[in-house]
């Protein structure tokens, strides 16, 4: 991936020469930590060009003239790999400057890639262990700057939710002392609590339920005889919430009233196919709103393929496949995920495991991804950094980090991405929206549906847990405040597209998939959701779940989000040889949990169970919701531009950012990876006509493919 090129010495090609230091206190040699600094040369030094512009441009500091950035490794070895000889230079020793230095490193648990794709290099070379090794970005800025134009550079350059100042000393060691997990708390008195007691102790843990819910949970707990544990409630607290439970949807609407005539209309008919399908009875609720139209075309006999199963995947329809002139039964996938949230708070991880978790839900459903599309929306990007609002990042760094985000992910998985596009609107500030959409397919007959039975194992497939994610799906449903940004750094997973990329090829493997009776992604929720929806009866061995580092508490391990995980339900007699496949894509593959005849969602950590809850209170998804519902005269908006002749007008139209090409932000998105797509994003005699579809072929292992449905 990186060829060394060290000034002054001669690149080594064979193996990781180690030097150790003094034996420590255990009597271990521990490696010495070397340094390496890595600087794109003049001319390709883009990031840094790029940079040095937007602070000039849209931080208005003027007395900036220069800028450099230099990439930092700390290796417990003497590697040959960090840097491209044609478009790098390194450095043993960090560059003399008589300006500003300062060094940006990853919060520790936050996934680094960079570190994590350079250690995997430096092992593949020296056929050796798998080093350590640390990234950070060193900054060198020359020109005559006050203290305040530097913290304001700082404040531009670092997100404190996922990012720290470093120091720029050298490090002695590499190794983390991670503090040992405490034993997971019982709340003791919490059957005793008070209406104010109740809410106090939702503030107090962060909870995202509301009152009703932990009233919900405190009459289980007096109806078992005992006190919860911080487990459980933070574990319920998951399951309940919105992002998990759409919670919001399950809303019921007790008393509408609407103004506008049309939307009038629209509900009267929904109403009339509530009777027609004799649905009475059933909450009427937005979640009821948008699938009644299909439970209607279902019941005409018009949505034939729709392909129904009790797993919790992408929406699947069923399809011929015309493969080399044979027909073939298909599936055909589609989903769409937002996440508007981790995107403004941590815009890079936000929008790559936007695409990252759209993959996962057709991919657990056994099929490949193929291609996908983006529609974000956003404020102005080009307003000043003094108008932000308080507690927000700058619009500029929102939009461009974020498309660097999804673009990495998907580039790097090697997804086609058709369509691109960003809106730009004032409402925007308040919330971005992120959306990644995504379409798969696979051969019916590589895909295996039935219920997991007592007995069957269930394999932990992928990456590894840390803290990165751990609060994600309650954080996404709570009403944020000024200091959010501040706090919310766990909450946004990183993603790791190489180990996606690997997921992909086993779930290609007819006889990999042949062998899974159920799968699940995890996304929202962790072991707790994602495990925790394969059956109704479930003992899940929190310590069998292999970590990314040491010192994670039960409660961790259970409710953590990290990204590129699967669990597969498996028959026992299943479980070593898929574990061998799953080695031969070099993916990690664990039994973590069996399905039981008791329907309780069991979970024992270091020998003691601290979670033990019923399913049918689980899937009671919480205390009812009610809302009263007021729906007012409506306008259709159209964009009216300023001006009073036809060219002032038009001025003003072709000026407008939405009516602007967006060639270079689609442009950031490979369209062209693998070879499937029909319909490029720009068409026309020059390129430059923006499509209004994508089409791609299906991924079939043959020449030519149609399909019907």
């Amino acid at each position: 991936m990186w060829l060394k090129a060290t000034a002054g010495q001669t690149p080594q090609t064979d193996r990781c020469r180690i030097p150790y230091r003094t034996p420590n206190r255990s009597g271990r040699q521990e490696p010495m930590v070397s340094r390496i600094y890595v600087e794109k040369k003049p001319g390709f030094d883009v990031e840094a060009q790029q940079l040095k512009g937007e602070l000039t441009e849209i931080l208005g500091i003027k007395g900036i003239e220069a800028l450099r950035i230099i990439n930092r490794y700390d290796v417990s070895c003497v590697p040959t790999v960090f840097s491209e000889p044609q478009v790098d230079v390194t450095y043993d020793e960090l560059p003399a400057s008589d300006g500003a230095v300062f060094a940006v490193e990853f919060l520790p648990g936050q996934f680094d890639q960079r570190a994590d794709s350079a250690s995997e290099c430096v092992q593949l070379i020296s056929q050796g262990e798998r080093p350590l090794v640390r990234s950070a970005k060193v900054y060198l800025l020359q020109g005559a700057l006050t203290d305040e134009q530097l913290a304001e550079i700082k404040k531009y350059v670092i997100n404190p939710v996922e990012a720290r100042e470093a120091s720029l000393d050298t490090k002695q060691t590499l190794k983390m002392e991670y503090p040992v997990p405490v034993p997971v708390k019982v709340l003791e008195g919490f059957n005793q609590l008070d209406e104010e007691g109740l809410k106090k102790f939702i503030d107090e843990n962060g909870l995202a339920m509301d009152l009703g819910d932990i009233k919900f949970c405190q009459e289980y707990f007096r109806s078992e005889k005992r006190d919860p544990t911080i487990t459980e409630i933070k574990m319920i607290d998951t399951y309940w919430s919105d992002h998990c439970r759409h919670t919001t949807f399950g809303t019921i609407l007790d008393d509408v009233q609407i103004d506008d005539e049309v939307v009038q209309a629209a509900f009267d008919r929904y109403m009339a196919m509530r009777a027609d399908l004799g649905r009475e009875n059933k909450p009427r609720c937005m979640m009821d709103l948008a699938t009644i139209g299909a439970k209607e075309l279902k019941k005409q006999g018009i949505l034939k393929n729709l392909d129904e199963s009790e797993e919790i995947n992408a929406c699947t329809v069923k399809i011929k496949c015309d493969v080399n002139g044979k027909d073939e039964d298909w599936l055909f996938l589609f989903k769409n995920e937002t996440h508007n949230h981790p995107t403004e708070i941590e815009p890079f991880g936000g929008a790559a495991t936007c695409i990252g978790g759209a993959i996962r839900d057709p991919l657990s459903g056994r099929s490949y991804v193929y291609q996908a599309m983006r529609v974000t929306g956003a404020g102005d990007p080009l307003k000043p950094v003094s108008e932000t609002l308080p507690g927000k990042l700058p619009q500029r760094k929102l939009v461009t980090t974020a498309a660097a985000g999804y673009s990495s992910y998907g580039n790097q998985i090697g997804l086609a991405t058709g369509q691109v596009d960003e809106i730009y609107h004032p409402g925007y500030v308040a919330k971005r929206m992120e959306i990644g959409a995504v379409v798969g397919a696979t051969p019916a007959s590589h895909v295996r549906r039935e219920c997991p039975a007592p007995g069957d194992v269930i394999v932990l497939l992928g990456g590894r847990t840390g803290r990165d994610g751990i609060g994600g799906a309650t954080g996404s449903s709570k009403a944020h405040k000024l200091d959010s940004l501040e706090h919310c750094g766990a909450e946004v997973q990183k993603g790791s597209a190489p180990i996606e990329r690997k997921l992909q090829r086993l779930f290609r493997r007819e006889d990999a998939c042949k062998m899974i009776k159920r799968c699940n992604d995890f996304g929202a929720g962790g072991v707790s959701v994602a495990i925790g929806e394969l059956a109704d009866g479930l003992y899940i061995d929190l310590n069998k779940v292999t970590k990314k580092y040491d010192g994670l508490d039960g409660t961790e391990l259970a409710i953590s989000e990290s990204q590129e995980r699967m669990a597969v339900a498996l028959a026992p007699e299943d479980v070593d040889k898929f574990i061998a496949i799953a080695t031969e894509e070099n993916l990690e593959a664990t039994p973590v949990a069996k399905v039981t005849e008791e329907k309780r969602l069991n979970m024992v950590w270091n020998g003691k169970s601290i979670v033990n809850i019923s399913r049918e209170f689980l899937n009671s998804n919480g205390a009812e919701k009610h809302q009263n519902v007021h729906v007012e005269q409506g306008t259709v908006w159209q964009p009216q531009w300023a001006g009073i002749t036809f060219s002032q007008k038009m001025k003003n139209m072709v000026g407008d950012l939405n009516v602007c090409s967006k060639k270079g932000l689609s442009e950031r998105f490979d369209s062209t990876i693998g070879a499937a797509t029909v319909l490029m994003p720009f068409g026309g005699a020059y390129q430059l006509t923006p499509q209004n579809a994508m089409v791609a072929k299906l991924p079939v292992d043959g020449e030519t493919s149609t399909c019907s449905g």
